[in-house]
């Protein structure tokens, strides 16, 4: 049973491991030449996740790859006080099992599990498809037409999947009120365990290295009054609005705008945006990860959520003996309340995150402080208060699919 992965970052290799392991022919297609190694950002890999990267033996590369920020620094504008933050004791009272890596190095680990046993087709993109009662025909930029069994997008955000199956991005996108840049610049402030930032009300700047990084992340994130006006491709747009809504911040931000901006050498400029949407499949397509269900980059464990959504969507398909009239709404089922409390935990993130009083500004440094300095069983009970508590990872548990091949290449 042929089976088509639009997408080669995180979901798209992790599904594509788990359909080779049931005995699906896998082929992955993706736009970017090569692997992305353009700089990327760093991703918390929360307990779901993890579980999965165990049950795919990767936990030791995973390990080793680890940025190990143990420090965060914070500022707030207009103030000489510095205020430092443990990341351990933070993210312990998130989740009890977390690892945060950069999403390039990420994606190259679970590409390096795949390469040998899935087709990858770099440099190439679907440009359409046909569905008829037995299959899908695709016709890709670059390569010969050609037919599957089914197609599954884990193309990101902007996905061309979702667009050619379910219509226009307009139609499921909420912009959930902020914006968010990422550059790599090089490391001048000698930054190895830790991330120094600056927060004011309606915009946060924070500067991070890694263990494994020659250079470093300059990220931005603000709430501006309304949508703003822009081109996804209008770099110098994206840039002149950053250096509007940031001017006066203080701090190294001056350095950010006016040097090391312009020779960054990758930069990320996109809306928060949450994508909502009713069904992820549509006869023999389905969607995995930021394609169907982001909860909002940076603020709401879209990578985790990913993960875990491709492990899920395998183990559907390989426990349905490839029936997608069955696995598809399975999927849907098993992953659904996960996805919608996500999208609760980033829209409330995104508010507190990024501070739009003094009030609220003075609230995020005490509440940061706070879970961070009193015993971790109160802090882990103080994160997990309500419905939208940062422990809702914890709460999420894998289930068990098939551990051998259920179909071969010849199954119809």
């Amino acid at each position: 049973m042929r089976i088509l992965i639009s997408g080669a970052s995180v979901a798209g290799p992790v599904l594509a491991y788990w359909l080779n392991r049931y005995g699906f022919t896998v082929t992955v297609v993706e736009r970017a030449p090569a692997l992305r190694k353009a700089g990327g950002h760093a991703v918390d890999l929360f307990r779901p996740a993890m579980d999965v990267v165990d049950r795919m033996g990767l936990i030791e590369p995973v390990q080793a790859g680890k940025t190990g920020t143990e420090w965060l620094t914070i500022r707030p504008e207009n103030s000489d006080r510095i205020h430092r933050v443990r990341v351990s004791r933070l993210m312990r009272a998130v989740s009890d099992r977390h690892v945060e890596i950069m999403r390039d190095d990420l994606s190259e680990i679970f590409y390096d599990a795949t390469r040998h046993d899935v087709e990858y087709l770099f440099g190439d993109s679907i440009t359409a498809m046909a569905e008829d009662a037995g299959g899908v025909d695709v016709a890709f930029e670059q390569s010969p037409d050609r037919r599957f069994d089914l197609v599954i997008g884990a193309d990101g955000l902007h996905s061309t999947v979702r667009r050619l199956a379910f219509g226009p991005e307009s139609r499921y996108a909420t912009w959930i009120g902020a914006y968010l840049a990422v550059m790599s610049i090089p490391n001048y402030l000698g930054l190895r365990d830790r991330m120094d930032g600056i927060v004011g009300v309606n915009r946060v700047v924070g500067v991070y290295g890694g263990a494994h990084m020659d250079d470093a992340r300059a990220v931005f994130m603000f709430r501006p009054a309304a949508e703003l006006d822009y081109h996804h491709r209008d770099v110098d747009r994206q840039k002149e609005l950053l250096r509007r809504h940031f001017a006066g911040l203080g701090w190294e931000v001056p350095r950010l705008l006016d040097r090391e901006m312009d020779g960054a050498s990758a930069f990320y400029f996109d809306s928060i945006t949450q994508l909502r949407m009713d069904t992820w499949s549509r006869g023999r397509v389905s969607l995995v990860g930021d394609a169907g269900y982001c909860p909002g980059p940076a603020v709401g464990g879209s990578t985790s959520l990913a993960v875990f959504g491709a492990y899920v969507l395998a183990g559907e398909l390989a426990e349905a003996g490839g029936d997608h009239a069955r696995a598809f709404p399975a999927y849907e089922h098993r992953i659904g309340e996960y996805v919608r409390r996500n999208r609760a935990f980033a829209v409330s993130a995104a508010r507190q995150l990024i501070p739009a009083t003094r009030l609220n500004l003075w609230g995020l440094i005490q509440g940061t402080r706070m879970i961070t300095r009193i015993p971790a069983p109160a802090a882990r009970a103080l994160a997990g208060l309500g419905g939208r508590g940062l422990r809702l990872h914890n709460e999420i548990t894998l289930k068990d699919y098939p551990q051998e091949p259920v179909v071969t290449a010849d199954t119809p």
